[in-house]
């Protein structure tokens, strides 16, 4: 029965966060916001909602503050070596010079800020931690709404159709209601899945959960790189990592403060690891791209780490 919940949890997680996106952004097109904008915060939020609903759920309970840390950290990790994995080896992923410049160092910065905050307040991101993450945040989003006014042609937005208010507003109440729902399915799920195999929470946030949390940014990747659009699947990659680390971890903590568990310092350098790599790619050759055996690479490393953390749970 655990297994059935999680699954429709995730099917009703997706559909929700589908039809808020749509409705969000069919009602911002309505009072004439730009399309531009509408990419770069309401669908780049909606796209992350089912991390965000998730962490929420599990940061509201104390004894489920583990999901919401994993969760992130699971995401993160998955984004980077499977999702990139995957996409890399469908097509090359090209790289624009913003995201070698600014993204990609930012979805470093990221885990490194939490492993920082993390460490200066024994091992628990408090709400001032939380708070500092936001701040981040901001920062990060003013940055990047400022750069892509000047260069909108590297937005790469797609075209958003204005919808009836009375439409858009049945479709943001269901949509968020959906997430909720899902949410409500997935958390207390994880945790007596975690009961009934005989390990910590943990490993089935930085699993279980965060593979299903991380559907749509598969999806959206996969399908960008077979259409050969791979720097639409990079660009989706580190920017969902960055809403991940700061935006979404930042308002989990603010929710309520988040104890580190164990083995979190590894999962964290992992999770920095994964964004030097890609930089590292994308610097190595004149194309600035991440080759298919670099992909395969992120994915060998990614099936040697799971294999490490379901084999050795008590480590994590």
């Amino acid at each position: 029965m655990d297994y059935l919940l999680i699954l429709i949890g995730f099917v009703v997680l997706i559909v929700g966060a589908h039809f808020l996106v749509d409705g969000a952004s069919g009602l911002a097109k309505r009072f004439n916001i730009s399309n531009l904008v509408i990419g770069l915060t309401v669908v780049a939020l909606g796209t992350s909602a089912p991390e965000l609903v998730v962490n929420l759920v599990a940061a509201a309970k104390p004894d489920t503050t583990d999901i919401a840390l994993t969760n992130i950290i699971g995401s993160n990790t998955i984004n980077v070596f499977v999702i990139l994995g995957l996409s890399a080896l469908i097509a090359p992923i090209k790289s624009q010079r913003s995201s070698r410049r600014f993204d990609i160092p930012m979805s470093t910065l990221a885990p490194v800020a939490v492993i920082f905050l993390c460490w200066v307040t024994d091992d628990t991101l408090s709400r001032i931690d939380g708070l500092l993450l936001l701040g981040f945040f901001a920062w990060f989003m003013f940055t990047t709404i400022r750069r892509s006014l000047k260069h909108p042609e590297t937005a790469g937005v797609e075209d958003v159709k204005p919808m009836k208010i009375w439409m858009a507003i049945i479709m943001i109440t269901g949509g968020l209601g959906a997430l909720i729902f899902g949410a409500d399915l997935i958390v207390p799920s994880a945790v007596s899945l975690a009961g009934k195999w005989g390990v910590s929470q943990s490993v089935i946030g930085l699993t279980i959960v965060a593979l299903g949390t991380s559907l749509p940014e598969l999806a959206t990747s996969v399908v960008a790189a077979f259409k050969k659009n791979s720097d639409i699947a990079l660009g989706n990659v580190v920017g969902s990592n960055i809403f991940n680390m700061f935006f979404i971890l930042g308002t989990s903590a603010v929710v309520r403060p988040l104890p580190g568990y164990a083995g979190m310092l590894p999962d964290l350098i992992l999770v920095t690891l994964s964004t030097v790599l890609v930089f590292v790619f994308v610097q190595s050759n004149s194309k600035h791209e991440i080759k298919r055996w670099q992909g395969a690479s992120l994915l060998l490393i990614y099936s040697a780490y799971l294999c490490y953390t379901i084999l050795k749970p008590e480590v994590i």
